[in-house]
């Protein structure tokens, strides 16, 4: 059985998840929220499949800061998004990305998850760098992005 190391950060949003969805679905607008931008400014970028469609795939290319790796849509419904992250460099990894929207009373909880495999390579570079604090300050700085972009356009 695979072990996984899972991060997860949240945050609640001043808006319906109905504001929130699309932000998460159509790859082209994760650049007005993603930690990861501004990374590489000449990042190369592209885009198959429907848009905020299960298959819809976003793919990059940079810098060594940005690496490289591809973003494949896998499920879509009214509280929840699934995402299949592939890293191809600077090392070669998959993971599974998890958005979960539950209305609240001040709008909607929104929950990022990432969930990683522990191989022997992630084990020996979590030995190097803390992952947890690594991936979820971004995770962290994304969903605050994401805040900011949602309840400025509402």
């Amino acid at each position: 059985m695979t072990e996984y190391s899972t991060i997860q950060k949240s945050t609640t949003i001043a808006a319906a998840p109905t504001a929130i969805l699309p932000r998460l679905t159509d790859f082209h607008r994760w650049v007005e929220w993603s930690p990861w931008e501004g990374l590489d400014p000449a990042l190369e970028r592209s885009y198959t499949g429907a848009d905020n469609a299960v298959g819809a795939e976003y793919a990059w290319n940079g810098n060594r800061k940005a690496g490289a790796g591809t973003m494949r849509l896998e499920e879509v419904r009214d509280d929840s998004v699934n995402i299949a992250l592939t890293f191809t460099r600077p090392f070669s990894s998959a993971s599974r990305v998890r958005f979960n929207l539950t209305p609240s009373a001040a709008g909607t909880e929104v929950v990022w998850t990432m969930e990683s495999p522990k191989t022997i390579g992630s084990r020996i570079f979590g030995l190097i760098m803390n992952m947890e604090k690594m991936i979820g300050s971004d995770l962290d700085k994304g969903l605050a992005s994401l805040k900011r972009v949602v309840e400025g356009a509402a």
